[in-house]
């Protein structure tokens, strides 16, 4: 079963499970959202078009996270005239995942389970770089482990009992003369 909802300015057609991208929503990561605009619900070959919305249809979804979008840049320029501008911008956005959408007598319910992992800590792992690279929070686990130990020197003790045909100087190897050849008397 799918939906087709409006929220944001814009329209989208969602099923039970997907992950949805859409203007910023207020609210909590993993706070209950539910979108009352369906304008168009469908089954396979049954399709019900609201006028202009179906009656009583409603898709609900969690919050995953409010993050920025995509950087846009906007540059401006009048040739020949030293005029040049250049300006940027980066949309907030939420991710929902939709858990269910109800109407005209039917539903459709996710049974998976919400993650609610930023991308930027999925991205972050994507690369290798673990949890740890993520700047601004660092989980209690990652904290909690114990810096690796260093190898410990030996004791003077130890350095005592070592035998003492280590312990004697060894002989220094006599410096390699540089073989200088020189031929006389040809030329």
């Amino acid at each position: 079963m799918y939906a087709v909802i409006k929220t944001g300015g814009k329209q989208y057609r969602v099923q039970a499970g997907d992950l949805l991208v859409v203007e910023k929503l207020e609210g909590e990561p993993g706070a209950a959202v539910a979108f009352n605009e369906v304008l168009m619900l469908g089954e396979g070959e049954a399709v019900t078009v609201g006028a202009p919305l179906v009656d009583g249809a409603v898709v609900t979804g969690a919050l995953i996270e409010t993050r920025k979008g995509e950087k846009v840049k906007i540059f401006k320029k009048i040739r020949r005239q030293g005029y040049r501008r250049t300006r940027g911008h980066r949309q907030l956005e939420s991710v929902v995942r939709v858990t269910s959408v109800a109407g005209a007598g039917k539903e459709a319910k996710w049974e998976g389970s919400i993650d609610l992992t930023p991308k930027v800590i999925l991205d972050a792992r994507a690369r290798g770089l673990g949890d740890a690279a993520v700047p601004f929070s660092v989980p209690a686990a990652v904290e909690a482990a114990p810096a690796p130990k260093k190898a410990k020197a030996p004791k003077a003790a130890d350095a005592a009992a070592e035998p003492a045909a280590e312990a004697a100087p060894k002989k220094k190897a006599a410096p390699k003369k540089a073989a200088a050849t020189t031929e006389e008397g040809e030329a």
